[in-house]
Parts: structure tokens; C-alpha cells; sequence
């Protein structure tokens, strides 16, 4: 078994409904599961805790890209029992903030947006739609809750006058140390959708939601062995390599991805081997992104213990179309995996997500996880700020981390001439909106949307956690159209 490698797994068994097609250049489009004789009875009774080197509890892993990986995207997530991935493109020192506040945080109750009633009712607004509950809790000078404000309160009010004004004081509060039954008991008592978590002396430690109530009933949460929510960074092979991890390594992260466009070159190679070095053998490094079984195994045996399988197929990337490279992503996924898997290596599955069903196909073609950007970059936790269109409906700027604008990030330090010259090279989008939709406006929101498709995909295979479905799923080949039926009807035809 190589260095960092998990426990040896089973080639995946998932097999083709017709083998003649094994040899097709195939994406999560292309394919379909067929269901299955299934003794199980209920989809709760599905464990999704992937197989690995990390310890996740679920199979969801969050894109380093600027407009989806922030402080509040990771330690949601990870609260729910996935991981996110911080970027390479903001320095050190902000890593280590982010990393501190994410395992700072309470792994049930929410981390809320605190004001003073002496700040602004516009500072409220401009805060309000970082977290899903969108609501600010108002404090005194000794973190005691006083009051609340939502979204709602704002109406006719000055924007420049004080949220005292405006804000709500038949404050409910909730003791520290309850079941989440019991949060959930109190808020439909009080038909609240939400209240603060104080200590004894009235301290504000969090909020509780009766989503979140329920949610902590079924999520585990992502922890390390200090019990602290889990967290990896980015580092570039083209920096300084032996700074980059030694500071990572300082600041606590539990992971760390040696990313680039393309990954089977000899300074991945070279990077991976140095990170692996200075890590030791059992800490977990991902390196990517790959799609061919050669790159597979060079990386194996330059001690990666993960492997980022995906050219081209995400949201914001342009690189099938700018330069014709790449594969279609379901056939990558399985083909990377037959030779990832007997040898205990993981596999993420990098883009071409959309849908559940995505999820559910990459993990029967044998990915551990599915590692997912662009449908989470129009979430309340994204790091963007929120913004409304004409017709008032809410939105966030979303960009390829290979884009004009990522790349001028990426490189303003550099001289102006370099600059100048990298900027030319270029192969993502660099703006987009990403509406914050009904139903999905939070990450939770779409993280129980992807957990449910996976847990039903599982009972309708006959599996009861994610090996079993390795081993039981069968794979058809269908036509556009057979994509397209599959669709639900929005309106009569």
C-alpha cells in the first residue's frame, strides 16, 4: 500500500447494463442506474460515510474556487459532514484566519451575525444575507442577545439609523445543551424559525434553527481526531512549496491539495514527492487534475493518496472548448478508479456536477467523493456579496479559477510585464450569476437535496452504505432524449 493510502478497496464492480459499451466515451448524461432487487427499507437507513483516508461522513467535497470556498461555505459543510477546499489564491495569513474560525466554530449550532444597536440598519443589510437564517442578533457590550433583526424590520426605515429602532426585543433564547429534539420542540412551541443558544450568565454561543435542529439528527459532522471541524488548502506547484506546507502544517489544516489544470507533469510529480517528504507517509495530499490510468499511478507513486479526476467538464471552465482537451467525466471517474482503488487510493470526482444523479454516478463509477464548484457559488454562504437584478431577484458573482479575473488576482504581484503576458492565457468564465434559487438559496439546502438522491439511488441498487453500491450498481447507455424524459414537467404540455 503507498504512503497515505487508505485501506485497500475492491475494484468497483459497477458493471455496464450491455458490455459493448465499456469502451464509450461517456458523461453523467450519457448514463443511467437500473434499478434493483432492494431488501432495504428505508433510504435513512443508508450510511453515506465515504470509504477514505479522511474520515468524512459525507461524500461532498467543496471546490477551491474564490467565489465558493469561504469561512462560512467550510464550516458549514463540514458541520454536515463534508469538507471544503480553501484556494491557493488568497495569502497565508488569511488561510489561518479562515482555518481558526472553522474550527472555532460549534459543530450543531449556527455562528451568528452580531451587531451592537448602535451600529446601522444599512451595515444590518449589508450583512444579513451572509447566513441562511438571515437574521442579525443584537448584543450589549457583554455578548448578552438583546434583540433581533431581519430583513423585514428594514422596511421604511432610515437605512442610516440605528438598528435599535428597528430591531425585535421579544427575544426567545435557548439554553446551552439540549437534544435537537428538544431546540425543535421549543421553536415550533414559539412558532420561531429560529433563536439564539445562550450560556448561564445569557452569553450569545450560537443560533439554532429548526432546520439545523433536524439537520444535526442527521448529519455527523467532519471532525479530526481533536475533535475540531475539518479543513485543506491549495498549494501551487509553481510557488514556494516548502514554506507553503510548513505554514499549512503549523496552521492546523488536515488536508492538502497540490492542484493544477493539468496534472500529469513532471512538476506535479516533483511537487507531490516534496509534499509527501515533508508531511510524512499517513497525512493526506490530493493532486490533480487527471483523467488518463498513467497519470493515475505516476501520482500513486509519487505519494499521493488522492486523486482529482476532471478536465474540463465544470461550470466555469472553458478548456474542451478553448483547447479541445479533456474527457467526458464518467468515463475518467471509472477509468482512474479501476486503478486508484485496489491500490487503497482515493478518488474525487472533479466537476460536470449539476444534479444529484451526478453524485449518485460518480460514486457507482468509483469515486469516494464527488468535489462540486459552480452549484454552490449561489448559496447565502458563498464569500461573494449578494446582489439583485432588476427584477429584484438575488444573485452572486461566480468566476472560473482559470479566468481573465482569477488570473489578475493570481498574479498582481507579479511586474506589470508578466502580468500582462499571463493574462492572455486564459480558460474559465469570469463573471457569471448565480441566482440564489427557491429551495436552494442555502448550501444546506442543496447538500439534503444531493443526500437524499444518493441515499434513494443506494436503496434502489439494494445498498445499505456505499460499498454495497460500488459492488451493485448497473450502468445503461441512453440517447439525449432518454436524458431529457427523465426530466419532471414544469407546465402542460
Amino acid at each position: 500500500m503507498e504512503a497515505g493510502a487508505s485501506p485497500l478497496l475492491p475494484a468497483t464492480n459497477m458493471r455496464f447494463l450491455r458490455p459493448e459499451n465499456e469502451n464509450l466515451e461517456l458523461t453523467y448524461n450519457d448514463v443511467f442506474l437500473m434499478p434493483r432487487y432492494s431488501d432495504v427499507t428505508s433510504r435513512m437507513d443508508v450510511d453515506i460515510a465515504p470509504s477514505g483516508s479522511l474520515h468524512l461522513n459525507t461524500p461532498v467535497i467543496l471546490a477551491n474556487m474564490t467565489s465558493v470556498a469561504g469561512k462560512r461555505m467550510a464550516e458549514t459543510i463540514a458541520r454536515r459532514g463534508g469538507l471544503v477546499i480553501f484556494t491557493q489564491d488568497v495569502a497565508l495569513e488569511r488561510i489561518e484566519k479562515m482555518v481558526s474560525h472553522v474550527k472555532n466554530a460549534h459543530k450543531i449550532y449556527d455562528t451568528p451575525i452580531v451587531l451592537k444597536e448602535d451600529d446601522t440598519i444599512q451595515k444590518a443589510m449589508n450583512l444579513i444575507f451572509k447566513r441562511s437564517h438571515k437574521a442579525i442578533i443584537v448584543v450589549d457590550d457583554e455578548s448578552r442577545p438583546i434583540g433581533i433583526f431581519t430583513e423585514k424590520d428594514a422596511v421604511n426605515r432610515d437605512l442610516f439609523s440605528s438598528v435599535k429602532n428597528a430591531m425585535r426585543k421579544d427575544l426567545v433564547t435557548v439554553p446551552d445543551g439540549l437534544s435537537s429534539q428538544e431546540y425543535f420542540d421549543i421553536l415550533d412551541k414559539h412558532r420561531l424559525s429560529l433563536a439564539p443558544v445562550v450560556s448561564l450568565e445569557n452569553k450569545l454561543l450560537g443560533i439554532i434553527t429548526r432546520n439545523g435542529a433536524v439537520r444535526s439528527s442527521i448529519y455527523q459532522p467532519a471532525v479530526n481526531k481533536r475533535g475540531e471541524l475539518m479543513t485543506a488548502a491549495t498549494i501551487r506547484v509553481s510557488r514556494d512549496i516548502e514554506n507553503s506546507v510548513e505554514r499549512l502544517m503549523n496552521i492546523g489544516i488536515d488536508a492538502i491539495v497540490v492542484d493544477t489544470a493539468h496534472g500529469h507533469q513532471k512538476r506535479m510529480l516533483d511537487a507531490v514527492r516534496q509534499v509527501r517528504e515533508m508531511v510524512g507517509i499517513d497525512f493526506p495530499i490530493a493532486a490533480g487534475n487527471i483523467v488518463t490510468q498513467d497519470a493515475a499511478q505516476d501520482l500513486i507513486n509519487a505519494g499521493a493518496s488522492i486523486l482529482k479526476v476532471g478536465v474540463g467538464p465544470g461550470a466555469a471552465c472553458t478548456t474542451r472548448m478553448m483547447a479541445g482537451v479533456g474527457r467526458p467525466q464518467f468515463s475518467a471517474v471509472k477509468s482512474v478508479a479501476d486503478i486508484a482503488r485496489p491500490q487503497g487510493i482515493d478518488v474525487w470526482a472533479d466537476g460536470g456536477i449539476k444534479h444529484p444523479r451526478d453524485v449518485a454516478l460518480a460514486l457507482a463509477a468509483g469515486a469516494n467523493c464527488a468535489f462540486i464548484g459552480s452549484w454552490f457559488a449561489g448559496t447565502h454562504e458563498s464569500p461573494a456579496d449578494a446582489y439583485r437584478d432588476s427584477d429584484g431577484r438575488l444573485y452572486k458573482e461566480q468566476f472560473g479559477m482559470a479566468s481573465h479575473r482569477a488570473v489578475a488576482q493570481r498574479v498582481e504581484n507579479d511586474a506589470a510585464w508578466n502580468q500582462a503576458r499571463k493574462e492572455f492565457f486564459k480558460e474559465g468564465t469570469s463573471r457569471a450569476r448565480m441566482y440564489l434559487k427557491e429551495g436552494q438559496e442555502s448550501a444546506e439546502d442543496i447538500l439534503d437535496s444531493i443526500t437524499a438522491g444518493l441515499r434513494s439511488a443506494c436503496t434502489y441498487s439494494g445498498a445499505r452504505n456505499l460499498r454495497e453500491f460500488y459492488d451493485n450498481a448497473v450502468v445503461g447507455v441512453q440517447t439525449s432524449s432518454g436524458f431529457e424524459e427523465g426530466k419532471a414537467v414544469r407546465e402542460s404540455w
